[in-house]
């Protein structure tokens, strides 16, 4: 498919072409790095598939989103998602550390997993490969100006792989994984301050729970040991095309990142092992509360069985533990104290009448997500919430208790607030309820969602609707009118 020097397939130049120092100074490659590579075809072009050393891929790589440097072919870098990378880079080297004392047959330290835990632990690490292009050089490598390299044989003659040497003007211009170029820069900060000043980052590289705190003796051996395998035999593995140009590289960025399918998102949950509201879900409300869970919601609530779909199971919970939509950022040092508290809520969840029963959503407004979402809420504001009242314990009490007493039927009239006149609304007691809720006359949202044939169905604006349901609960069960705080 690409043509060869000699026995050496392009784009690989042998010793032969530098014969003289004019020719080694036309080249620019004074300066060399040895690299062992494979040569593949994707999709027909030519590419080096090769293993990268972790701390030094940022050395020998840039990314094109600066207008003031060059052409752009990449997006603006998203800091915060870097940042999280960083943390789950961080936690697959100390487990890489870990890994090689098992290898070795050393002791490992119980702090070791303690470190692991407070991060985040989980039963495998992995990154997928970064695509770069060196620009520099012929399309594909064919013709003169290629990459200098030689083959590697096995003792019968095999080719095993083969050596090249890239120059300081090989740059790898990463077209895709700039965020993990980033987040392995930031580890490697992270690495260096820890080892250097003997406590964790306070501002900057903050990757760890402990801001500011003294790094114990045990944990400095853990950290050297994890920096040791990012200069070492921890490596990202990088596919580099060759020479396409500014066009090409944005097209393929468009390629790698638009025509992939999206993972389910209950899938995705289900497959997770390292997040701890997930493992939370897992092991207490799926295990000891036997809440069944499936992937996919029907679409008739004849044909509901009672199960929560995954992922609206885990917004609930995001709600209860952190007041997000999602689980992004959850550790174990801020879930676990946490989990007794939420564990009682979905204990008084699970005795509402017709809850996780056959045709549940028939029955109960309970088995609508919005519902325990609401529910969800006032669990973390009267408990979590910085600005909770200092009777707050007290009033989670009453709150737990009042569940039970709390009509979730369709038939009561409190879920149907917005679609009553001022008469029926007086009809069935429910004048007071307007002291709790939003004034009607702001252009905020107010279609909770509407009740026909008998069944209260509620919107999917869920941001507008939790807090109009937290009043409503508040208002039942004569808790504090959070408009009076």
């Amino acid at each position: 498919m690409y043509p060869k020097i000699g026995e050496l397939p392009t784009p690989l130049r042998g010793p032969q072409d530098l014969d003289s120092l004019d020719a080694l100074a036309d080249a620019g490659d004074i300066n060399e790095t040895p690299f062992n590579v494979f040569i593949g075809h994707n999709l027909g072009h030519r590419v080096f598939t090769m293993s990268v050393p972790f701390r030094k891929f940022a050395e020998i790589s840039a990314v094109a989103n600066n207008r003031e440097k060059g052409p752009v072919a990449q997006r603006q870098l998203d800091e915060g998602h870097a940042k999280k990378l960083a943390v789950y880079m961080v936690k697959g080297l100390v487990s890489a550390a870990k890994m090689k004392r098992q290898i070795a047959g050393k002791e490992v330290t119980e702090t070791f997993d303690a470190l692991l835990r407070l991060l985040g632990e989980q039963p495998y690490f992995s990154l997928q490969p970064l695509v770069c292009n060196i620009r520099n050089v012929p399309m594909g490598g064919t013709g003169p100006g290629g990459i200098r390299g030689f083959r590697l044989e096995t003792p019968n003659g095999e080719t095993a792989s083969f050596k090249v040497f890239l120059s300081e003007r090989h740059i790898l211009w990463v077209v895709d994984g700039q965020h993990r170029r980033h987040a392995a820069d930031l580890a490697m900060t992270f690495l260096d301050q820890v080892r250097q000043s003997g406590k964790y980052p306070g501002k900057g590289a903050v990757l760890f729970v402990d801001k500011g705190r003294q790094v114990t003796e045990e944990e400095m051996v853990v950290w050297n040991e994890a920096y040791d395998a990012a200069r070492s035999y921890a490596t990202l593995t990088v596919e580099v095309h060759l020479g396409l140009e500014v066009e090409q590289e944005r097209q393929l960025f468009h390629d790698l990142n638009r025509l992939g399918k999206k993972v389910d998102a209950s899938l995705a949950f289900q497959f997770d092992g390292s997040n701890p509201i997930t493992h939370f879900i897992k092991r207490t409300l799926v295990g000891d509360l036997n809440i069944s869970v499936t992937d996919t919601e029907p679409k008739d609530w004849s044909d509901d069985t009672g199960a929560l779909v995954l992922k609206d199971l885990v917004a609930i919970n995001a709600t209860a533990f952190l007041n997000k939509g999602n689980v992004s950022g959850a550790t174990p040092a801020v879930i676990e104290p946490r989990e007794e508290v939420v564990a009682e809520l979905w204990n008084r969840i699970t005795e509402i009448p017709h809850f996780g029963s056959h045709n549940a959503k028939e029955n109960t407004v309970a088995a609508q997500p919005v519902v325990l979402k609401a529910l969800a809420k006032l669990t973390y504001d009267l408990n979590f919430n910085n600005r909770r009242p200092e009777n707050a314990s007290e009033i989670y009490e009453k709150f737990l208790s009042g569940i039970a007493e709390i009509d979730f039927s369709h038939d009561n009239p409190m879920w149907n607030y917005y679609g009553m006149t001022e008469d029926e609304r007086a009809e069935n007691g429910l004048e007071s309820l307007s002291e709790y809720l939003p004034d009607e006359t702001s252009t905020a949202n107010r279609d909770v969602g509407s009740k026909k044939t008998g069944f209260v169905r509620f919107g999917a604006k869920h941001n507008d609707i939790v807090p109009l349901l937290t009043d409503m609960i508040r208002w039942k069960l004569n808790l504090p009118n959070r408009r009076e705080a």
